[in-house]
């Protein structure tokens, strides 16, 4: 059965918009287990403009689930996974300028720096996933750095018109096959909704999505009408 990781780093990116404490995306986290996640997935930036510490030391303590640090491969970031101790990290590429992860991690680039970072991690028993373009060279690349799996970047997919999304779909199931091949677990997401996110959680051996935009933002249509009707019941009372 594939296990869905939620991502709520939106949660706190609504937050950090008032440099506020509501909505607190640990609070958040539990109500995500109760609708049966299976992981909870948070991205520690470098100029945590979402996430922030203190979440990911809060979240430690409460997740009763698994818990997913994506994190880019840097000194800082490795320092924090091996003091916080997430059940899995994901490796992932950041660049400030960026609105959201735009392209898989460059392993086959920079694979000795990759590998190095992956070692500091499972010393400690943490498991770790890349997450890479459905590329072969990327693939091969991972699988010869220790991590145990790979999440495909499916945002090539998500955003393809109907005419290119066969191809972009050929594309994920071929790397699909070959990270099967090579050993990994294979985990996907990026840009997954309610729409098109059917024909990815059924691809051979899929073992993990996470999702975190439209989980959000379908939330946001699924409970405003009863936060509104909850406001307007207190101040007519």
């Amino acid at each position: 059965m594939v296990e869905l990781g939620v991502n709520i780093d939106h949660v706190a990116t609504l937050r950090q918009a008032r440099r506020t404490y509501e909505p607190d995306p640990v609070r958040v986290a539990i109500v995500c287990e109760n609708g049966g996640a299976d992981s909870i997935t948070v991205h520690l930036r470098e100029d945590r403009r979402h996430i922030q510490d203190r979440d990911l030391r809060l979240l430690r303590e409460t997740v009763a689930v698994r818990l997913n640090l994506e994190m880019a491969c840097e000194d800082e970031m490795i320092r924090i996974a091996r003091s916080v101790r997430p059940d899995q990290v994901t490796l992932v590429p950041e660049k400030r300028q960026e609105v959201t992860t735009e392209g898989g991690l460059d392993v086959a680039g920079r694979i000795d720096v990759v590998r190095r970072c992956v070692e500091q991690l499972l010393e400690v028993g943490i498991d770790v996933s890349l997450f890479v373009d459905p590329e072969s060279a990327q693939i091969d690349a991972s699988a010869a750095t220790g991590a145990g799996a790979i999440e495909l970047h499916t945002g090539a997919y998500a955003a393809a018109n109907h005419r290119e999304r066969p191809a972009k779909f050929a594309a994920l199931e071929l790397a699909g096959a070959r990270a099967i091949a090579s050993g990994l677990a294979l985990h996907a997401g990026h840009g997954l909704n309610y729409h098109n996110v059917l024909p990815v959680a059924r691809l051979d051996g899929m073992h993990e999505l996470n999702i975190g935009h439209a989980i959000v933002s379908r939330a946001i249509y699924t409970g405003m009408e009863q936060a509104v009707r909850e406001m307007k019941r207190l101040i007519t009372s």
